[in-house]
Parts: C-alpha cells; structure tokens; sequence
C-alpha cells in the first residue's frame, strides 16, 4: 500500500512538472507573438504608406483645374462660380476641396467632396451673392487628394489669388433688356400700359411677336412673306432721363445685407438702360452734403458702360443730405424739361416737409418722381400675431410708423408730384412701371 501511494506521488509530481515545461512553453510562445506580431504590424503599415504616397506622389500632375467666373460680379444677385477638376491619375481619387472666398462673403464653408475615377473630368458650381461695391479678393482652389488606401493626403493648390470688382446689377439689367427686347416685360410684374395719344412716327417692319398690338399689323407684308408682320413705331423725340441718387445717412439703412443705396444704384442702372432702349436718354446725378458726381443724359453706345463706371466709383460718407445744394445744381446744369428720378428715403413727415420747398421747385423745372422705401421689418412686425404686452406696444409703434410713410405719400401727391412707395427688392420694378406710365401719358 506504501509502494502504491509513493508511486501515485511520484507521477502526479511528474505530470506537474510537466504542465509547468507546457505552460512555460505556452507563455513564452505568446509573449514572443505579442512582440513579433506589433513588429509586423508596424512594418505592414509602414510599407502601406510608402506605397500610398508612392501612388499619390509618382504622377506630377496628378490634379489639374482652375476656378472659373466672370470676369466681374453683380452686386445683390447670385454669382455662378465654377471649379474644373481634371483626374491625371489612373485609378480614383478621394477630393476634400477648399475654396478661399472673400472675406466679405464671411464664409468658410466652402467646401466638397467629391471622388474622381481615372482621367476623369468634373465641374463644381456654388453661387456667392455680394452685397456690397468694390474689389473682392479671391485666394486659391485647395484639393486634397487621397488615394483607395486613403493613408496619406497629397495637397495641390489651384486658380492662385484673383481680385474680382463687383459692379452694379448687370445681371438685373440685361434680365429687363432682354424682357423688353421680346415685349415680355409683365412676366416680371411691369404693367403693360396703353399710350395716349400717336406722339410716334414710323421705323420699320418686324416680325410679330408676343404683346404685339394687332392694330399696327401690315397685312401687305404678311401676304409677302406668308408670317405674321407688324409696323414698329418709334417716339418722335428723346426725352431725358436723370436718376438722382441721395447718397446720405437716410440711405444707409440694410434690407438682406445691402443697403438703400445701393438698391437705388442697382435701379438706376436697369431704368438708364431701359430709357436708352425706348431712345431717350439717360444721365446722373449723385449727392450727399453736396453734390458728387453730375454725368450728362445721354444715348450714344457707351453710354451705360460711363454710367456703370461711374456708379461702381460712388463713395459716401453718409453725410445729412443737402436738397437745397441739388436744387441748385440742377437749375444751373440742365436746362431742357427732364425726367427726375430722386431715389431718398424719408422716415417721418416732418423730415419730408423739411425737403418739400426743393422738391416743389425742381417739379416746377421738370417732372420729378420722389421714390422712397417701405421698411420690410415694419411690414412683418405688423403682420406678426402679438402674443403679450411688449409685442402689442411694439405693433403699435410700427403701425405709427407705416402709417407716416402713407402720409407722406399722400402729402406729396396733394402738392403734385408723382412718387413711389415701395419695397427695397421691388424697387426696379416699380421704377420702371412709373416710367412707362409717365410716357405712356405723355408727361414727359
């Protein structure tokens, strides 16, 4: 029995000894694999980024492109700018593209993302509205690329700085040329009025067109050329046209980030060309505490170009406004009956009243139009449900306020003038509409 226990001694020692030399084999196998596999991971990586750059960096041109736009902006709309990508490489590409925009724009936002195959071609578009005159400075097109590995990024720098001046509207402008040139003026709100009386004598025979009258229908070159064939009938002499824009403090308050003046700007530019289009003609006149720049009416072919130039070159200070100082320079600088259009603002009636003696006698020289401004936050606040005390007394100050401007209107209609009322963004519209009336009528 001794000898039985001794031996069961003896073999449990041994298979210890042995699950020991086991263990010790286990454990040293996997510290010698934690040490080993990191290596090879590392050296795995490693030879993963040298190839990813490898591939990013064997191709010198690897992204080409340039940022395309006009050659100048317009101010108050939306600007199309593009950026051309092209993919020199032979496999895809993963694109993060920055554009520096102006810091007028205050945005650093602009951004994308795209993925270009091999040899690959594409155009990105965004839209910048400016709000503001002036030289915008434009810094480079930014791409990083990365390869499928997406290990490592390579950096291209496109379109290096460009300054770009933002003028005003033009777009807005040849939007109502090309209305007027295909009579399709009502389709943006311009009331289509009848003519008093046959101040017009004949130009030419044209193909009719949309918004034609069928009374001035040739019947005889209809026959001829088997369409539909109208006289076109021109005024007989050219009146002229003055935008007189108050440059001061008044005109200093924003709608959507631009301010009154430079909605006026932009609507003397579309109203000059939509006088020089109906063959009168088309002059300025700037003021603030005393009169800036005077360019003389005109129709000749560069006419609208001077008055693009000279609007985009106006600088205010915002200084009180000087009506007694534009009086006089009207008296003395235009001598034939003129069409005034005086784009101010007033806020109350008493600083109308103030302004209302230079008013009178500038309409007894010629036919002025006061225009000024609704205020659009009055409007809204009006509109607004008032839902406590602090809202129904700020309700019935704006009211108070709306309720001046009608009365200015109706003041200066009851001393005779003609005037206009109206939003900042419909300004162009109504200019126009009041154009058309007065010639229609034959006031000018």
């Amino acid at each position: 029995m001794q000898n039985f226990f001794s031996s069961l001694y003896l073999t449990n020692r041994l298979f210890l000894l042995i699950g020991s030399i086991v263990l010790i084999f286990i454990m040293t196998f996997i510290l010698e694999a934690f040490y080993f596999f990191p290596k090879a991971l590392f050296f795995l990586f490693t030879g993963a980024v040298a190839a990813d750059l490898i591939l990013l960096y064997r191709t010198r041109r690897g992204i080409s492109g340039k940022r395309s736009m006009a050659d100048r902006l317009s101010n108050g709309d939306e600007n199309e700018i593009v950026i051309h990508l092209h993919n020199h490489y032979p496999f895809k590409v993963f694109l993060r593209i920055f554009d520096e925009a102006p810091h007028q724009f205050q945005r650093r936002d602009v951004e994308f993302d795209q993925h270009l195959v091999g040899g690959e071609k594409k155009s990105i578009r965004y839209f910048l509205r400016p709000v503001k005159r002036g030289e915008y400075h434009f810094g480079a097109v930014n791409v990083l690329v990365h390869s499928p590995l997406c290990l490592t990024a390579r950096r291209f720098k496109l379109s290096q700085d460009k300054i770009v001046p933002v003028y005003p509207s033009y777009i807005q402008m040849r939007k109502y040329e090309l209305l007027a040139i295909h009579h399709r003026l009502t389709d943006t709100g311009i009331k289509k009025i009848r003519r008093i009386g046959h101040n017009q004598e004949f130009e030419l025979i044209k193909e009719y067109v949309t918004g034609d009258d069928f009374r001035v229908v040739n019947w005889k070159a209809t026959a001829r050329k088997s369409k539909l064939m109208v006289n076109h009938f021109q005024d007989e002499r050219s009146q002229q046209v003055y935008s007189l824009i108050d440059k001061g403090r008044v005109m200093q308050m924003p709608f959507n980030g631009m301010t009154l003046l430079d909605y006026s700007i932009n609507a003397s530019l579309v109203i000059s060309n939509i006088a020089i289009k109906k063959s009168d003609k088309a002059g300025l006149l700037t003021f603030q505490d005393q009169v800036g720049t005077f360019l003389r009416a005109g129709r000749s072919n560069n006419q609208i170009a001077i008055i693009q130039e000279v609007l985009y070159n106006q600088k205010t200070a915002f200084a009180e406004s000087d009506f007694s100082s534009l009086y006089a320079s009207i008296r003395r600088s235009i001598s034939q009956r003129s069409l005034l259009l005086l784009y101010t603002n007033f806020e109350s009636v008493y600083s109308m009243r103030r302004q209302l003696p230079y008013l009178l006698a500038l309409n007894r020289l010629h036919l002025l139009v006061v225009i000024f401004f609704e205020n659009n936050e009055l409007t809204q606040l009006i509109e607004k449900k008032a839902e406590g005390l602090k809202e129904i007394y700020n309700q019935a100050v704006a009211e108070h306020f709306a309720y001046d401007k009608k009365l200015i209107v109706k003041e200066l209609i009851s001393h005779g003038l003609q005037c206009i009322l109206t939003p900042p963004e419909q300004l162009s519209v109504t200019t126009i509409n009041k154009y058309l009336e007065l010639k229609a009528r034959n006031l000018i």
